[in-house]
Order: C-alpha cells, then sequence, then structure tokens
C-alpha cells in the first residue's frame, strides 16, 4: 500500500503526527485509522462477492486485476490462441518503411531496397538537399483556405 514511502518521508509523517495530534492523543487516531482501513478493506471484498455472484457461473474465472488496462493486454498477449505472437513476429518494421520511403519518392519497392541496403546499411542520407520543384509545378493558390 505504501511501497513509494520513502524512510525520511515515513520519519516526517510520524513527526508531524506527533505535533498536530500530541503523545497522547496519537495512538487512539493510529486505530481509528486502522479500524478506517480495514471497513474499507471490508467494504471491498464484501463489493467483490457480491459482483462475482451476479455475473453467474460464466465469469467465476474473472478476476478484477484484469481491469487494469496493463495486466488485461499482457494477458491477451500470451494467450496463445489468438496468435498475436506470430503476427508480432512476422511484422518487419525496418521494410515497411522502406516500403512507405519509397512509396513517398515514387521510386519502386524492388529497385530501392537492395541498393539502399547496400550502400547505406538501411539509412537514408539527410545531407543531400531535396530536388526543388520547377517553377511551374507551385501547388494552386487559394485564396479561401488562408
Amino acid at each position: 500500500m505504501f511501497n513509494d514511502i520513502g524512510p525520511l518521508e515515513l520519519v516526517t509523517i510520524i513527526v508531524l503526527a506527533v505535533l498536530v495530534f500530541g503523545p497522547d492523543k496519537l495512538p487512539k487516531v493510529i486505530q481509528d485509522v486502522m479500524r478506517t482501513v480495514r471497513k474499507i478493506r471490508e467494504f471491498s471484498e464484501s463489493a467483490k462477492q457480491d459482483i462475482r455472484q451476479e455475473l453467474g457461473p460464466e465469469f467465476k474465472d474473472f478476476e478484477f486485476e484484469d481491469l487494469n488496462p496493463k495486466t488485461f493486454i499482457r494477458k491477451q498477449l500470451d494467450n496463445e490462441d489468438l496468435g498475436l505472437k506470430e503476427l508480432r513476429n512476422g511484422f518487419d518494421l525496418k521494410k515497411e518503411m522502406a516500403e512507405v520511403t519509397d512509396a513517398v519518392h515514387g521510386r519502386s519497392p524492388e529497385s530501392s531496397s537492395p541498393s539502399l541496403s547496400a550502400s547505406s546499411g538501411g539509412r537514408i542520407d539527410m545531407t543531400k538537399k531535396p530536388e526543388e520543384p520547377a517553377k511551374d509545378d507551385r501547388p494552386p493558390f487559394d485564396a479561401d483556405a488562408t
């Protein structure tokens, strides 16, 4: 529950509690806080049990931790029935990016891929200036759009 509180912060909280409540009232305040925490835990557990009973036998394996998106996704990625590992392993990002780059530059993928990987190791030369379009190839000016 308090995994992210360090020793210095804990000492600071204790000193502040002693200063605010005093050494005489501090044990009673701690008991009241612990009683409240226990009641909240009991309430949440009974709410979980009520929800499980209302959902019925189809959801007997339902865990509330699965409602956390990170846990849900991790559990689904580990599931072999979906075939997501094959899909993830079959996707080559470098190849896909090279195809997109070729499509943007108007090159055919067959002609540019071997020369791109052989000459620069799959890197694009950013030192070259792009070809400037001819003066007549300007995009049309739309006065209403500006």
